[in-house]
């Protein structure tokens, strides 16, 4: 059985998964939801900014983001090696002629289609009602596409974060409990210990040279950073121009892109160690 075979059965086993369990639909209708809530409730300073309502719009949906992408791609991958070991069935998915990388890349494939699809309609209405109740320009276009894609990776970031404890985990619960630690690291406490370190340096040397960089290597901030420096009215409206600008265009993409990459390694490291 070839490579392309063994994942492409996992991810339509782990897709019917997912249906069965409405994630799809959920995820879809949260994104929608919430994308249109901040649209709206964001589109005050379109006059008072000079921009158009799309560009707020994508500022406001990139904020959304940054906490409600991790969220749900853990949500939908913390229980996916640990969950099989506690049904019974991780030693029944062990003895198919697939290795535990294909698996992992098997279930990468169905959790990341699935959240690329509520991104994609998730910020596609919500930017679809921004360009009609106020206008859109090529650079907001630009930049709301910008924020599909760098949604998606940013969601293979936590996917395979995901797995990671989830081949570390010795139970569901547990697994869960190191998800929400996770995403309160990377999502709220990082961001609060810069934030202290800012305050106590001042104008110092960590302030102008240091934390921008530090700021990169956080994948949620990575993925904010490109996409604020992917746009100069974008940058504007979220306030956050002198950091973008002080990096090398590279750096924001760069660590979002390898983010995955090494997260997914680990995991699997993790699943190989793993026994039955």
């Amino acid at each position: 059985m070839s490579t392309l075979a063994c994942i492409t059965a996992i991810t339509r086993a782990e897709s019917l998964i997912l249906r069965r369990n409405r994630w799809l639909v959920m995820a879809t209708l949260i994104m929608v939801a919430f994308a249109l809530a901040l649209t709206f409730a964001g589109s005050a300073p379109t006059g008072t900014l000079g921009v158009d309502m799309l560009t707020v719009s994508v500022t406001s949906m990139t904020t959304l983001a940054v906490y409600l992408i991790p969220l749900l791609a853990l949500l939908m991958s913390f229980d996916a090696v640990v969950g099989e070991a506690d049904r019974g069935s991780l030693g029944l998915l062990l003895s198919y002629p697939a290795s535990r990388a294909e698996i992992l890349a098997g279930k990468a494939l169905a959790h990341l289609t699935a959240l690329t699809i509520a991104c994609v309609v998730g910020f596609g209405v919500a930017g679809v009602a921004a360009a009609l109740a106020g206008g859109v320009s090529a650079e907001s276009l630009m930049a709301l596409i910008r924020l599909m894609a760098t949604s998606v990776i940013l969601g293979a970031v936590f996917i395979a974060l995901g797995y990671l404890v989830s081949s570390l985990a010795s139970s569901s619960a547990a697994a869960a409990g190191m998800a929400a630690a996770l995403w309160l690291v990377f999502v709220v406490l990082y961001d609060l210990a810069l934030l202290a370190s800012v305050v106590i340096d001042g104008d110092g040397m960590f302030t102008r040279h240091i934390f921008p960089w530090v700021m990169t290597a956080n994948p949620a901030d990575a993925f904010r950073l490109w996409n604020i420096a992917g746009a100069e009215g974008v940058a504007m409206a979220a306030g956050m121009s002198g950091v973008a600008d002080s990096l090398p265009k590279w750096a924001a993409p760069l660590s979002l892109i390898l983010w995955p990459v090494m997260a997914f390694f680990a995991a699997r490291f993790a699943f190989r160690r793993l026994e039955p």
